[in-house]
């Protein structure tokens, strides 16, 4: 059962990635159109955030060193990415509450599997 603090987290949450993630990953989370596929520049676009995409494969851990450094620091060895690292624009706990809210937007079987991994470390 949630609380009233956890309905502030997700708004909070909510708010933060309309502010900062939204024009990239969508008002819905749905990503950009064929992000599957490389741009004219050769990175990929950027993914969904909902089920439909991979963001509920990776650990808790991951993606907030993700969101905090940006893809191209955590996955090194010269790989491109336009997502840029929030550290100077979201503190650690506002990080982890738009972690918060997209995961609340997962099915419970998605949201399941990603605390899996989470908890195995992974």
């Amino acid at each position: 059962m949630r609380g009233p603090e956890d309905g502030e987290r997700l708004a909070r949450g909510a708010a933060l990635y309309a502010e900062h993630c939204a024009s990239c990953h969508g008002a819905d989370l749905s990503g950009a159109p064929d992000w599957k596929t490389p741009g004219p520049h050769g990175r990929l676009p950027a993914p969904p955030h909902d089920a439909s995409g991979h963001t509920w494969h990776h650990a808790d851990a991951l993606l907030f060193r993700i969101v905090k450094e940006g893809s191209a620091a955590v996955i090194g060895g010269g790989y491109e990415s336009d997502m840029p690292g929030f550290a100077d624009a979201m503190s650690d706990a506002q990080i982890r509450d738009v972690l918060a809210f997209i995961k609340s937007t997962w099915p419970e079987r998605e949201q399941a599997r990603q605390a899996e991994v989470s908890a195995q470390g992974g």
